[in-house]
């Protein structure tokens, strides 16, 4: 009856494989990243299906102990004059017992968990870190790299050692022995206590922002002003991570030029630029060649920078080129949310109830079948808002029953803690399949709120987790670690909710094999009798901090610009996400126009005559869709084109000069770019054909910093 074990297993691999496609880029990523967040992701899914699994086991196991057949006495053995009875216990079950689902022999669980705590922490606490500090050090050898990795976590690890010492000390003075047994305890704890710590603090803010997000989001005319903010803001992101990215290459380029081909760090400088895309490297050169000697050292500079100087260097365009990465991509996903949103506001009044949008994308003649145009347009306009309204109401009955039961899970007479409540009565009647489906919700839904809140919070945006394989390698190994620091305390916590850990409601009872390789911080009182028991009552506060917009009202008075209804800045903002949006749009525009003229021009049979040039310059003063011909003859190329490139999609960074050094008067589209920096996403949305699908995917592989590696410790 393994069978539930072996589908969780099964399970948790597949939807951590399949993640890992959505997000990662497999096939340009290093292989020990990909690996490593494979295990770290596989294993806290498995977590999270396997407990109500060992949750069952339990009661089953209970339900034996409480129904424990008397000795029942055998038929009499006669030896001579003398009879002897012998007795022995039952070796049936009792019927009031019946085997739940998935029961699998004693011994599994305990090995199961062993594994994979002890590698999830492992994985979190010493490889992760490590991996994620050799991914940023400038470093040109392997064994630099891992030494520059060493010192900056020995940094960080310096703290929990100096805190676990003191603890040490402690529990000397008190005269505790300790053995290896209560040595783990110790430290898994120690690092439940962290969890912890953090989880309170992100679930107080995601049981109020989840159902508040799904009522919000149910009316398109907020989410679609939320929608322009967040692009205003994203914009601003982006404009300075390219300034940012400017300056760094600019020395780069001085660099380069001080370093002769025949000296022994050119090799070093090489590798520094070939991690920077040739779009990148044009601009920063033309750049560099109008600051002349007035730019960063200019181009008198002889004097040969050291080791250390290109060490710096190169660990600065690794972090400039990521940001940039970063804000692009998101930048990317947020123009592709307002477009939808955007299109739904066009469409929700449509009398024909069939969804069209602004840019089409090609879709699969199944994708047409089973979510046509006309099923779009109900699902969307009609069915979506009542259908997250309706999810709002469970999801905040769900949150109001967890922060009831924080608070009172510790009351063990009378029991007060819902979720506890609910087992008891499934457990009376042993019904294991409803406390299976019971443990699943809810610990999915926990794990939902603590991991969406990360996403959500504007401070965190240094790591990102983007669609379409646009995540890096560090943003990856961040969610990797998240994922096993929060879910083993979380766990622990929904086990304490359901009054399953004797150490919390005191009283014996027969524990989960989880919680017993878990261990109990027994040996220091003031976490195991204070702060475990009694700090996730401080979600109530979080909760209402949340709900009153407190944080986000300090926030937007610090400077950093929230979204507050009826606020100025706000209404700017929007504004200004407007006119962003609608730049894009029309360079999206002049990108699918440039990809028509060009079809039309590689057609064999199509002669560049004079009125067929005549068509084209005449096609481009029709606007959007007006002239004859609509689509097909809005601005088609003419001979300028080719001299300014406008609407070139292979031009990912905007390595054109601008018209000003043309002698062409600046325009409104170059005044908004320079205040604002240029689109870099402009191909998302028309992906039509094959050969804008391949312009695409171009995109997408210029914009991997670097060669693939070949080995496991290559240079990323």
């Amino acid at each position: 009856m393994a069978y539930l074990l072996t589908f969780g297993i099964v399970a948790a691999l597949f939807l951590a494989s399949v993640l890992l496609y959505r997000y990662g880029n497999i096939p340009r990523q290093h292989i020990l990243v990909t690996l490593s967040v494979l295990t770290a992701w596989c294993f806290s899914f498995l977590i999270v299906f396997t407990i109500p699994l060992d949750v069952t086991s339990t009661l089953y196991r209970q339900c034996l102990e409480e129904h424990k057949p008397a000795p029942v006495p055998e038929a009499g053995l006669v030896h001579g004059n003398n009879t002897t009875t012998s007795t022995s216990r039952g070796t049936l079950h009792p019927q009031e017992c019946q085997e739940p689902w998935g029961m699998v022999p004693e011994s599994v669980f305990p090995n199961l968990w062993r594994i994979i705590y002890w590698s999830s922490q492992f994985l979190t606490w010493l490889i992760m870190p490590l991996m994620q500090s050799y991914l940023k050090a400038g470093d040109f050898t392997i064994k630099g790299k891992l030494k520059s990795a060493l010192i900056e976590n020995a940094i960080y690890y310096g703290s929990y050692l100096f805190i676990c010492g003191v603890l040490l000390i402690y529990i000397a003075v008190k005269g505790v022995s300790l053995d290896w047994q209560k040595l783990k305890a110790i430290a898994s704890s120690a690092s439940n206590t962290w969890g912890l710590f953090l989880l309170v603090l992100l679930l107080g803010y995601a049981l109020v922002e989840v159902p508040r997000s799904l009522w919000n989001n149910a009316k398109p005319g907020f989410a679609l002003q939320y929608a322009y903010f967040k692009a205003a803001k994203l914009s601003t992101d982006k404009a300075e991570a390219e300034e940012h990215v400017d300056d760094v290459l600019e020395s780069l380029q001085c660099i380069s030029r001080a370093v002769p081909n025949n000296h022994d760090l050119r090799p070093c400088v090489e590798t520094i630029l070939r991690k920077v895309p040739i779009e990148l490297q044009e601009r920063a050169s033309r750049n560099f060649s109008r600051s002349g000697a007035n730019g960063m050292g200019g181009t008198t500079s002889t004097i040969v920078p050291s080791e250390k100087a290109l060490v710096r260097i190169h660990k600065q365009v690794i972090k400039s080129l990521q940001t940039l990465q970063r804000t692009e991509a998101l930048w990317s996903v947020q123009v592709k949310t307002v477009l939808h949103l955007e299109d739904v506001e066009r469409n929700i009044h449509s009398v024909e109830h069939q969804f069209k949008t602004e840019f089409p994308c090609q879709r699969s003649q199944l994708e047409r079948i089973f979510y046509s145009a006309s099923l779009q347009w109900y699902w969307e306009c009609l069915l979506k808002a009542p259908f997250l309204k309706a999810l709002c109401v469970v999801t905040a009955t769900m949150s109001a029953m967890v922060v009831w039961s924080e608070l009172t899970f510790f009351s063990r007479h009378p029991v007060l803690s819902i979720f506890a409540n609910v087992i008891n009565v499934a457990k009376g009647s042993y019904d294991f399949f409803t406390i299976e489906v019971f443990s699943m919700v809810v610990l999915c839904y926990f794990f939902y709120c603590t991991y969406s809140t990360i996403l959500r919070i504007r401070f965190l945006n240094l790591y990102y987790l983007a669609p379409h394989h646009q995540t890096n390698e560090h943003s990856l190994i961040f969610s990797g670690m998240l994922l096993c620091r929060l879910t083993p305390p979380m766990c622990l916590n929904f086990l304490g909710l359901i009054h399953m850990d004797s150490h919390i409601i005191q009283k014996r009872i027969m524990e989960t094999y989880y919680t017993q390789i878990m261990g109990h911080m027994d040996v220091i009182g003031i976490i195991s009798n204070g702060f475990n028991i009694y700090f996730p009552m401080c979600m109530l506060a979080f909760c209402l901090a949340t709900w009153f917009s407190l944080g986000s009202r300090a926030l937007n008075a610090l400077g950093f610009q929230q979204f507050l209804q009826n606020e100025t800045i706000a209404t700017e903002l929007v504004q200004e996400g407007k006119d962003l949006i609608a730049r894009e749009k029309r360079r999206r525009q002049r990108a699918e126009e440039a990809m028509a003229r060009r079809r039309d021009f590689s057609r064999p049979d199509t002669l560049p005559s004079q009125d067929y040039m005549g068509k084209y310059r005449g096609g481009g003063n029709n606007g959007g869709g007006g002239g004859i011909g609509g689509g097909l003859l809005i601005g088609h190329r003419t001979p300028a084109d080719g001299l300014l490139r406008d609407g070139d999609v292979s031009n990912d960074y905007a390595a054109v000069a601008s018209s000003s050094a043309l002698g062409v008067p600046r325009s409104l589209s170059e005044e908004i770019n320079d205040r604002f920096g240029v689109s870099t996403q402009m191909q998302i949305g028309f992906r039509g054909t094959s050969e804008q699908d391949a312009v695409y995917e171009a995109e997408n592989e210029r914009r991997i910093v670097g060669p693939p590696p070949r080995g496991l410790f290559d240079d990323v």
